[in-house]
């Protein structure tokens, strides 16, 4: 029987302490040869041998595609646990290149010498069964609770984690009837070695898998069938094994050089064409996914329909790369389906697929900040733009630059780092561009260059229906205008045309205040911000202190490479309480947004974002934000500064429209003290950043948009979106007050 697996080649290779550099050489030669994995022996107790874990790691730091694997570790010897956590470690710093063989024990004596227990036949398969519970339950990092085991690997209350950068497959080599139950019940592979198998072991095996997976509620294609064989094999042989044994990874042993490099070229390319050629003919159907992934599937999917250029990149919730996509940096989320485009032919499919499930929550995700909770949800799909990621200047005269969707602020300002240009981004490296692009852009250069948005020229649309237009002034200008402050209720943007700015150093300042007087301190602040020079633009962020009185850090930039002038720009701002801590120093812009890092978000919890737009920091506001940050309801209260060029643009000229606010301020809370006391701020309010706010309901709506930006938004919404596809980010096309931007009850992460 042909399990329709994809053809898999290794090598199983000596490790022989004699010669330690040749092992690693035969390794090299295989990764070189096109080989798929390389594999060794592990006997601990054989002082010929090197140690197979220490080898392993070795071999992966020095090669870099071929993947490495135990050939098969000998359990009895190694902590169940701790082998869990060096495979995963392992994974990690190799990107994903550990598979992890295992075996039931044997040459017992030896084992024994080594200070293990002997363990009977029965025993062993008992063991095995529970190290593989643990091994997988210390992987299990985003499952609650410790990880316990039994009678042969005691363990109690570990903790979860590392998880692996890849789902580590588990093969066995097994050859009795309860360990090839086992092998059905609870293992990836099957892996036997020629020499050791009698005529008709093979199908013999292969039917006891089956009989039990089945039994298991498992499917017998999910389990990879191996072999270790010698490499002299014909090719009718190999293909027999292959079509009618089910085998469809083949490692051969021995260390000869010429044996592997005539494998390479001659064996492996031949069965490949033989085994395609046999499976096209009588249209064997491809492995079906694990009965695992299957079961942690969300209701409201067709899985089964996703087009095929989807397939390979696609994460659903049962997939081990599942807990790196499932969540933004600021919440948790529970998606039913993530899917990755890699190119807009794709990014046109994932949109074809998402028409086809308007019932459930639909997600449009760059680089994943995702402040609002918008960009992840629960039970919904996702379609994560960060492989749309180009960076390209297109027009150096007139500083003109095409960046894709999924780009990070970090990456666009370091690449123009090198033409002395910048564009208005935020203040942190790691948001998106589709997502700041496409809503505003407040940020640490926008009251001397504007808002993001501001910066833009021109845009390709993918609409709903999968087509693209390019809007601009001239073409499409009224989605050209909607892009520009409500751009998720239009499309998704597959590439954004900005004009950059000359930016040179500049002064990056971080101030920390003594705040005991809050509310005059507030005050004070947006008088001496708001009578700042264009080219200082600074944020505060008000909380508890470390001796528990109210601190300020001012934190933000001069745009002056003059160390006078900078100092001079800060003077002001100086006087307004004690200083407890301070740096002021020159910096580049690249370098003052290389502020986040390559980790995967974890966020967690649902938090609640507020965000109000305010013209002045008077007495009014400067008191209601002082009852606020004191009351201790809220972990982050922030206010950023606008104004200057952000003020130059017409408020009709964008759908951004409130161009007369100087501040924006942004809080966190979920209690009812924190809902009344932001309330009582709110009512100074002349509009809100929908970018730093949580929810969507129709009063925010209004608040967000004026009441002509909001029928406009609507019209072009009708034009661009008639379905409302596109009806999960703060859609402008509410029904009533009682319906959210998510289109009824349905929960939002």
């Amino acid at each position: 029987m042909d399990y329709g697996h994809a053809l898999q080649f290794g090598t199983f290779i000596t490790p022989s302490a004699a010669q330690p550099h040749a092992v690693v050489a035969s390794a090299r030669l295989s990764e070189d040869l096109g080989f798929d994995l390389a594999t060794f022996q592990d006997h601990p107790y054989q002082p010929a041998l090197l140690d197979t874990w220490t080898l392993l790691s070795y071999v992966a730091a020095a090669t870099t595609s071929i993947r490495v694997s135990p050939n098969v570790l000998s359990l009895p010897l190694r902590p169940a646990a701790v082998t869990a956590r060096a495979a995963a470690s392992l994974d990690l710093l190799s990107g994903g290149r550990v598979e992890l063989g295992l075996g039931a024990g044997a040459f017992w004596d030896a084992i024994e010498a080594m200070g293990a227990r002997r363990l009977t036949p029965g025993q062993a398969v008992d063991a095995l069964s529970e190290a593989i519970d643990v091994i997988r339950g210390i992987w299990a990092s985003d499952e609650r609770g410790s990880v316990s085991g039994g009678e042969y690997y005691p363990v109690h209350g570990a903790k979860r984690g590392p998880a692996p950068a890849h789902d580590i497959a588990i093969w066995l080599g097994a050859y009795k009837p309860r360990m090839l139950q086992l092998v059905a019940r609870k293992a990836d592979g099957w892996l036997p070695s020629q020499p050791y198998l009698q005529p008709g072991d093979l199908k013999d095996g292969n039917a006891r898998i089956d009989d039990a997976a089945v039994d298991a509620g498992r499917q017998p294609g999910e389990i990879r069938r191996l072999l270790n064989v010698s490499g002299r094999e014909s090719l009718d042989q190999l293909a027999a094994l292959a079509l009618e044994d089910g085998v469809s990874t083949f490692i051969i042993t021995g260390d000869d050089p010429a044996t592997m490099q005539r494998f390479a070229e001659e064996s492996i390319p031949a069965l490949r064409d033989a085994v395609t050629a046999e499976r096209t003919r009588t249209g064997a159907t491809p492995v079906t996914r694990s009965a695992r992934v299957l079961a942690a599937r969300r209701p409201g999917i067709a899985y089964d329909a996703l087009p095929d250029s989807l397939r390979g990149t696609a994460v659903e919730p049962g997939d081990v790369d599942y807990r790196s996509v499932r969540s933004t940096y600021t919440r948790g989320g529970a998606p039913g389906l993530v899917i990755r485009p890699t190119t807009v032919a794709e990014l046109a499919d994932a949109l074809a697929f998402a028409r086809l499930h308007r019932h459930v929550p639909l997600g449009i995700r760059s680089g994943g900040h995702g402040i609002s909770g918008r960009s992840t949800n629960d039970g919904g799909i996702v379609i994560d733009l960060k492989k749309l990621s180009s960076i390209e200047v297109v027009d150096e005269v007139n500083r003109r630059v095409r960046i894709g969707p999924g780009a990070r602020w970090m990456d666009v300002a370091t690449a123009l780092e090198k033409y002395g240009w910048a564009i208005s981004s935020g203040d942190y490296g790691g948001v998106g561009v589709g997502g700041l692009a496409t809503a505003g852009g407040i940020g640490l250069l926008a009251r001397e260059h504007g808002l993001t948005i501001d910066r833009l020229v021109a845009a390709d649309v993918m609409l709903a229906d999968g087509s693209i237009v390019h809007a601009s002034a001239a073409e499409h200008p009224d989605l050209f205008w909607a892009l520009r402050g409500a751009g998720a209720n239009m499309g998704v943007v597959v590439s954004f045309e900005f004009e950059a700015d000359p930016v040179g150093d500049l002064g990056l300042v971080d101030l920390t205040f003594d705040a005991s007087d809050t509310a005059g301190f507030l005050r004070e602040f947006g008088r001496v911000m708001e009578e700042a020079p264009r080219d200082v633009t600074m944020f505060l962020i008000v909380g508890g202190g470390r001796s528990g009185q109210p601190a300020a850090r001012m934190y933000g930039v001069v745009d002056s490479p003059d160390p006078d002038t900078i100092l001079a720009r800060l003077q002001p701002f100086t006087q307004l309480a004690p200083i407890v801590g301070q740096s002021v120093q020159l910096s580049s812009y690249a370098t003052v947004m290389a502020n986040a890092s390559d980790t995967t978000h974890y966020g967690q919890g649902e938090p609640n974002f507020r965000s109000g737009l305010v013209r002045h920091l008077n007495e009014e506001v400067a008191n209601a934000a002082a009852d606020l940050v004191s009351s201790g309801t809220t972990p982050w209260f922030q206010i950023r500064s606008v104004g200057g060029a952000v003020a130059d643009v017409d408020p009709d000229a964008t759908a951004y429209a409130h161009r007369d606010a100087n501040f924006a301020i942004t809080a966190i809370g979920a209690s009812a003290e924190f809902d009344r006391l932001w309330d009582t701020l709110a009512r100074h309010f002349t509009g809100l950043y929908l970018s730093f706010e949580t929810r969507a309901d129709k009063d925010t709506l209004q608040r967000a948009f004026p009441p002509q930006t909001l029928a406009r938004l609507r019209s072009i919404k009708d034009r661009y979106d008639p379905d409302g596809l596109f009806r999960d980010n703060f859609s402008v096309t509410l029904l009533d007050a009682g319906t959210d931007a998510l289109g009824g009850d349905r929960k939002r992460r």
